[in-house]
């Protein structure tokens, strides 16, 4: 019986043959992780700025000096003016000063500054965190040691020389992902003994049942480490050339989930997402059967052949495929995991012609790939199938021997057949480059998006991910080429070209965008006091809270979730700020549950104590 092989198109468009080589790991940080931001409703110390009027009483010089201008702190006059104990801060500029003060909050003490006749302005001295930039060496700009010098170009804020990138680092200050979201990486399977891939896999399953594909000695088995995939001259077709090992699989699994922040090698886009890792090609590709029986295993659907999966996968990536129709049982498989509400994020090929099969299934979220200045990329295949487009990798470059510049930097191998030493994909032997490095950057923009919101459905993913693309660019720099066109018989064959939402989707992945756009209100409360006594006020302030994205607050709603008996809101309860009345000794939890206008709630909590 004649067997059909899916081919795997997308191991490495622009591979250089190379002996086994070791990359020393350079270490170093960029900087310390930031600190989540909690409920600040302490009250211990205020703090503010505050500038004087120049022509103020404060502000003049004294009769005896009438050259001196006195040097801008008061904390003794408004301790007389207004009955409260504050010291004197740092002096920044002739009539400005910080100023701390006990036994009130920042907001109350700028209300009560504000009332006096020799202050022109006052304002809370807020605190600045350090970004959200994880420390692992290779995410960072202008490296030494390894090459691309460019790091990892691909997951930081779009600027004018990379606008395709997708702003990973910006989705991080939302979220880092959650470990209870799965992606199923159906590929080559992974070196599990990468040290940045290690912590984040779970077990897996090789599905490869031909012995010559597997190239690991067995069937299938519950090992979905990579023995190597390596061949040689016309093994796999007369005619068709060897190829070393590419690991291919231990590339897509750390663009989508290598530990992230651990001061070691590369970040994954999707951070705290884990890892499910799926074997189904192995030497010359992989069989449509095992792909398909491993898809139904990743997503929890079961199999006869495998046991039950106890960690299904609600997204799948799939960074493989043929040329050709969609298949009818790949149709009735996809049809099967999107009624299921499993995102299936697919390549759509390198071979600078029309989208391949499975990516031009119905159901599958395609992914085209771009250069680094927003253009399609040359290999990468295009047309009216592809759903999104982001960073396949460029060299720029065009000659054998140079630094290829924009390559996608990931975990790898450098073992040319067996393992050897793992390390990370570079600009000279081992480069990565194709649509299979642009999809599971979308897959990992989805991994971030469920960590937000896990009860997405597969209709809000797509519907999402689309509508916060980024506007392909006109006239991409440097690149004086034509607009794409639909693929045809005319023309069958387009290198670099200016992508359109006909050709290469509905722009370019936003990663930030995608996720500030479910995420929910960032909600903060400062309380006048966290202590009063009974008779007494207390009120609370949430003027500091925002909504993500292009969305606005609708709705603030303060309640008493415990010692209901204890206090009383008086007045409004529905707006960003509300007074309590204290009426019996004891603690009392105040609950603010904050609507934007998608209808995305957070509640916060604070705690207030009512002493006699």
């Amino acid at each position: 019986m004649t067997k059909i092989i899916s081919r795997l198109l997308f191991y490495f468009s622009w591979a250089f043959i190379a002996l086994v080589h070791s990359k020393s790991l350079a270490q170093g940080a960029l900087s310390e992780p930031s600190l989540k931001p909690r409920l600040d409703a302490s009250v211990s110390v205020a703090a503010v700025i505050v500038k004087y009027k120049a022509n103020g009483a404060w502000s003049r010089a004294p009769s005896d000096q009438p050259h001196q201008t006195p040097a801008p702190q008061h904390a003794q006059k408004i301790n007389q003016a207004l009955g409260i104990n504050s010291k004197d801060g740092r002096v920044l500029d002739t009539y400005i000063q910080s100023l701390r003060a006990t036994g009130i909050s920042s907001s109350e003490l700028v209300k009560r500054l504000s009332t006096l006749p020799d202050v022109e302005w006052v304002e809370v001295d807020q605190i600045k965190r350090i970004h959200a930039i994880p420390n692992d060496p290779y995410l960072a700009n202008n490296l030494q040691q390894v090459t691309p010098t460019v790091g990892q170009w691909y997951l930081r804020s779009p600027n004018a020389n990379t606008p395709s990138a997708i702003d990973a680092v910006g989705a991080w200050e939302i979220t880092t992902g959650s470990p209870n979201v799965v992606v199923g990486v159906l590929d080559s399977g992974v070196r599990l003994d990468h040290p940045d891939l290690r912590g984040k896999l779970l077990p897996g399953y090789d599905f490869i049942s031909d012995y010559f594909t597997g190239n690991d000695g067995n069937g299938r088995d519950s090992s979905a480490n990579d023995p190597g995939n390596w061949s040689l001259d016309n093994m796999c077709a007369p005619g068709e050339p060897g190829e070393r090992s590419t690991w291919h699989g231990t590339q897509v699994a750390g663009l989508i989930g290598a530990a992230t922040n651990n001061a070691l090698g590369i970040a994954g886009v999707g951070y705290d997402t884990r890892i499910l890792p799926v074997r189904v090609l192995g030497r010359c590709g992989g069989y449509d059967s095992d792909i398909i029986a491993g898809m139904l295993w990743a997503a929890g659907l079961g199999t006869t052949q495998a046991p039950q999966n106890p960690h299904p996968a609600k997204i799948l990536n799939l960074s493989l495929g043929s040329q050709g129709p969609c298949s009818n049982a790949y149709k009735a498989t996809i049809q099967r995991l999107t009624n299921a509400q499993v995102a299936i994020v697919v390549a759509a090929g390198n071979d600078y012609s029309a989208v391949a099969t499975p990516g031009n299934c119905p159901g599958v979220i395609t992914v085209a790939a771009l250069r680094h200045l927003g253009t399609k990329a040359d290999y990468s295949n295009l047309g009216s199938q592809v759903s999104i487009a982001a960073p396949g990798g460029n060299c720029v470059n065009p000659y054998y021997g140079e630094e290829c510049l924009y390559p996608i930097m990931s975990t790898t191998n450098w073992g040319d057949t067996k393992p050897g030493a793992n390390g990370y994909s570079d600009s000279y032997q081992r480069t990565g480059v194709g649509t299979s490095f642009a999809a599971p950057l979308v897959a990992g923009t989805i991994g971030l998006m469920l960590a937000v919101q896990p009860q997405l459905s597969l209709k809000e993913i797509k519907t999402n991910l689309l509508a916060t693309a980024t506007p392909f660019p006109v006239n991409a720099r440097n690149d004086s080429v034509d607009t794409c066109a639909q693929p045809s018989d005319q023309m069958p064959f387009q290198a670099i070209c200016i992508c359109t939402r006909n050709t290469c989707g509905a722009g370019m992945l936003n990663t930030q965008a995608a996720v500030s756009a479910i995420a929910p209100p960032s909600v903060t409360i400062t309380a006048s006091a966290i202590q009063g006594r009974k008779g007494g006020y207390i009120t609370l302030n949430s003027t500091g809270t925002r909504a993500l994205g292009s969305k606005s607050v609708a709705a603030y709603t303060w309640s008493i979730v415990h010692g209901n008996g204890l206090a009383g809101f008086v007045g409004v309860r529905n707006g960003s700020m509300a007074t309590l009345a204290l009426k019996q000794t004891g603690n009392v939890v105040i609950a603010l549950t904050v609507t934007d206008s998608q209808k995305y709630t957070t509640t916060r909590l604070v705690t207030l104590n009512i002493t006699p």
